[in-house]
């Protein structure tokens, strides 16, 4: 049997699902989920073989809930947004069904699925270390210890690398982020955040001074007293951004 869950916060879009599995007498529904939390709770407790996604659900969307995942189910994506499209296929998700979905469309994702093979080798196509989504110009999210934090990108003073991961400051404290500096690079707004060195990203607001430092260096102070180095590819990036 696959084991399947649905999560989504429209009933009729999950009613839907459950209706068409039916016609698939080898896959088991172990439960239906109504919002990200929800989801990812179920699917760390019942590990699923597939999920049925949505993208845009309350508290926690579709992409923020797998990148909190170590391991992946196979996933098909239901929403009634488009614009998701590319983003979904990034994750290397199985299929993208775009609501209202016919029987035999719903049918085609299911076949895509099946025709992967073995199943369980599906968890180890699907990798999100690069994953872009909608919500991560307005917040990050992460796990501290067994609970998810999210963190308002207007709260981030800045960010540095650490080996795989990032460190998030913010005027609470710091948060270890398992994503790539350049990730967050391509995905803040270049007006708001700027790379100044290989490893730092500065908010431009948290700026306080730009000094000279050693040899034809520099290093910013910020208004909560801390330092950062300026390296030579990220001076002028720092200059242009800053009108000097």
């Amino acid at each position: 049997m696959v084991k399947v869950l649905i999560i989504d916060d429209e009933p009729l879009a999950t009613e839907l699902v459950s209706e068409y599995l039916g016609g698939f007498p080898q896959f088991e529904i172990l439960g239906i989920c109504h919002n990200g939390f929800e989801g990812l709770k179920a699917i760390q407790e019942m590990k699923p073989d597939l999920i049925f996604l949505d993208v845009q659900m309350p508290k926690l969307n579709g992409f923020e809930l797998l990148e909190l995942l170590d391991r992946p189910p196979a996933v098909i994506f239901t929403t009634a947004f488009d614009e998701y499209a590319m983003k979904a296929f990034d994750t290397h998700a199985v299929d993208y069904l775009l609501k209202p979905f016919s029987k035999s469309r719903f049918a085609k994702a299911i076949e895509k699925f099946l025709q992967l093979g073995n199943f369980a080798e599906t968890t180890e196509l699907i990798r999100h270390e690069e994953t872009i989504n909608s919500e991560t110009a307005n917040r990050v999210v992460l796990k501290v210890k067994n609970e998810i934090k999210i963190i308002p990108v207007k709260d981030i003073k800045y960010l540095e690398a650490n080996d795989d991961y990032v460190n998030i400051h913010t005027a609470e404290g710091k948060f270890l982020k398992n994503k790539t500096l350049s990730f967050f690079e391509r995905t803040f707004d270049p007006l708001q955040f700027v790379r100044v060195h290989r490893s730092f990203i500065v908010k431009i607001n948290e700026i306080h001074k730009l000094e000279p430092y050693e040899k034809d260096g520099y290093i910013i102070k910020l208004r909560g007293g801390e330092q950062i180095p300026v390296s030579k590819t990220g001076l002028p990036k720092l200059k242009s951004v800053l009108g000097i």
